[in-house]
């Protein structure tokens, strides 16, 4: 548990997981949209991994990440919780615009396939 909330402790990472919680998103897309660098990304990425948070799988050479269904189950209050104060971040308005004028210009070489 402990592990749980220093992850979300860090701003960069809530942020993160207001762009993906409800979806799924690949790490070009979440460094694009929250304009952080690659090791940046990957960095809070891997926090938010090893605390069980989130969890990944690889496509060709792209790694996408979303929401663990374990966490979720396992922390539904937790998971309530954060949905409700996500949306309040001074940042997700923004961020959300920002993701959506992203996907409108396919600016990303990715090519998603559901999983």
């Amino acid at each position: 548990m402990v592990e749980i909330f220093k992850a979300l402790s860090e701003e960069s990472r809530l942020r993160i997981l207001s762009l993906i919680w409800d979806g799924e998103l690949c790490v070009c897309e979440i460094e694009s949209c929250l304009k952080m660098t690659q090791s940046n990304a990957s960095r809070h990425l891997s926090v938010l991994k090893r605390c069980g948070i989130l969890n990944s799988y690889k496509n060709a050479q792209w790694t996408y990440y979303r929401v663990h269904k374990d966490f979720i189950q396992e922390n539904k209050e937790l998971w309530d919780y954060l949905q409700q104060k996500l949306t309040k971040l001074p940042t997700f308005i923004s961020d959300q615009e920002t993701y959506r004028k992203f996907k409108a210009q396919e600016l990303c070489n990715c090519s998603k396939e559901p999983h």
